[in-house]
């Protein structure tokens, strides 16, 4: 897998965040609704990737800083949010999201962030098991969706 940082608003990163939504929408009903700008994925502020698999965009994620004052309770300076990890389902099952999550991680800790932080949702187990085996643990609920039931949300030290 080539792994290339790109814009948010890259035609693949643009065509991979319409697929991701589609999930949310069969899933639950609707897309993820929580605010998101191109500029929130621009460095150095944050970062999005994209992995490729024979030139095919494969996989994707980034993240974005997070300032404590954003969720005071839970998020603490220099956090970095993990946000729109998706693997195409032609892609599944061969590993791509794990190493898409560690070269995520690892750039965030490059960039100095301490923690890892992340939202998800109960009809998401697959990405719930991989946040877990990855050496995440839960959070209290922060963000766009703290208050709703279906909302996970997870935490991992980068340094």
């Amino acid at each position: 897998m080539e792994i290339r940082a790109v814009g948010y608003d890259h035609p693949d990163a643009v065509a991979m965040v319409a697929a991701v939504q589609q999930v949310y929408t069969e899933r639950y009903g609707g897309g993820d609704s929580s605010p998101v700008a191109v500029a929130d994925f621009t460095p150095p502020e944050g970062l999005f990737l994209i992995g490729y698999v024979d030139g095919v965009a494969a996989v994707c994620g980034g993240w974005r800083f997070r300032r404590a004052e954003q969720d005071p309770d839970v998020l603490r300076d220099g956090d970095v949010e993990l946000k729109r990890m998706y693997v195409i389902d032609a892609m599944r099952g061969r590993g791509l999201a794990r190493r898409m999550l560690a070269e995520l991680e690892d750039r965030a800790a490059a960039a100095g962030s301490p923690r890892m932080v992340l939202e998800t949702g109960v009809r998401q187990p697959e990405a719930i098991e991989l946040y877990r085996s990855a050496g995440y643990s839960v959070l209290p609920k922060f963000g766009y969706y703290r208050d709703f039931p279906t909302s996970r949300c997870f935490s991992k030290p980068l340094i």
